[in-house]
């Protein structure tokens, strides 16, 4: 009977005998280490994967798809890596091939984080905006700063890898710095100022806005320079982000979108004044823009010169329905008063003519 593990082993010793006794080693080093990768592909592919599909948290799930493929290429660029500084190769290979290995190992990691950055968008981060109320707008804005700082630290480790001396390098980008910040210092203070505003959220678009300069309207788009408002006249105004930051801004549709109005009205002496206290809050009532919450109500306010003075506070449903609100409640006021016939006085003089005893003429005037 044949000796089929005898015969293996003389085939075995037949072939390493043409081969050097370290290249035998090089060669069972490098299987040790593809050993590792497949070892490693399989514990990713089979437990964590799996594990990973078991949870409802779908980053998991990115991200061991994410390491699964780099992790596999790093063991077995680092078998090369073990097999070349082993085998003590004369220069320039003994600096080149080490450092393009380590380089080849960085990209690995590289390309597929620039990559997964690049492919961000906003629907991946609607869940913190809706935790942390971070504008969209500021996801961008993150996400190429991201994409900048990547490419920006792949090219610095790269340098360092082929042992670049840097200094001259940081030297030269510190001066530019200085002189771009110099130059372009409006830019960047409302660059920072719209980041301060997507952070802070004083107000966001459909928004109406009162600066402390004395512009009204509307918030129609929050840019990462400037914040455009549309006035009540449409006109449309642009304001750095610089001002923005800095400035005090009363906004009109926060913390709730309803505002509220203030209706001054006069009634003549001899009025009823809890029946006319009781129109004008069911004249509030019945307008389909005024809020029925908080309810509308009525005061009081001062007895004037000719007349007593009321004042409507009621609560509009929204802010831009402000001058239309108070238009419409001051024509059904005008007509309620005169169905119900009470009087709105107005400023007059009455004329009096007084005869004396020498029979002159005398006039007398006295404001109503």
């Amino acid at each position: 009977m044949i000796d089929v593990n005898k015969e293996i082993h003389e085939a075995a010793s037949k072939l390493l005998y043409f081969i050097d006794a370290k290249y035998v080693d090089y060669i069972l080093a490098f299987a040790g280490y593809l050993f590792l990768a497949k070892l490693a592909d399989i514990i990713i592919d089979k437990l964590f994967k799996r594990l990973a599909e078991l949870t409802q948290i779908g980053c998991d799930d990115e991200f061991i798809q994410f390491i699964h493929r780099p992790i596999v290429i790093t063991i077995i660029l680092l078998g090369f890596l073990h097999i070349s500084v082993a085998a003590g190769l004369k220069p320039p290979w003994d600096f080149i091939a080490p450092n393009l290995i380590k380089t080849l190992v960085f990209f690995t990691w590289w390309f597929p984080f620039l990559k997964l950055v690049a492919r961000a968008n906003l629907k991946d981060g609607s869940f913190l905006t809706r935790k942390t109320n971070m504008a969209r707008e500021l996801l961008y804005l993150f996400r190429n700063l991201i994409r900048v700082a990547v490419l920006a630290v792949g090219v610095v480790a790269i340098l360092l890898i082929w042992q670049v001396n840097l200094t001259p390098l940081f030297a030269s980008a510190g001066i530019v710095g200085i002189a771009v910040a110099i130059a372009a210092k409006d830019t960047l203070a409302n660059l920072f100022g719209g980041i301060s505003i997507f952070m802070d959220r004083p107000y966001k678009i459909s928004d109406y806005i009162i600066l402390d300069s004395g512009e009204r309207g509307e918030v129609v788009d929050i840019g990462i320079r400037s914040t455009r408002i549309m006035t009540r006249d449409d006109v449309l105004i642009t304001i750095p982000n610089s001002i923005m930051a800095n400035a005090k801004i009363i906004n009109e549709s926060a913390p709730l979108p309803r505002f509220r109005i203030r209706v001054p009205v006069g009634v003549a002496y001899g009025s009823d004044l809890k029946h006319v206290e009781e129109l004008l809050v069911q004249i509030s009532l019945n307008n389909p823009n005024v809020s029925p919450q908080p309810e509308p109500r009525s005061r009081v306010r001062r007895f004037g010169p000719s007349s007593v003075d009321f004042e409507l506070l009621c609560w509009v449903r929204d802010p831009r329905l402000k001058g239309r609100v108070v238009h419409e409640l001051l024509q059904a006021i005008y007509s309620t008063f005169e169905k119900e016939g009470i009087a709105i006085p107005f400023p007059q003089h009455d004329i009096r003519i007084v005869e004396n005893n020498s029979g002159a003429q005398l006039e007398e005037g006295a404001k109503a």
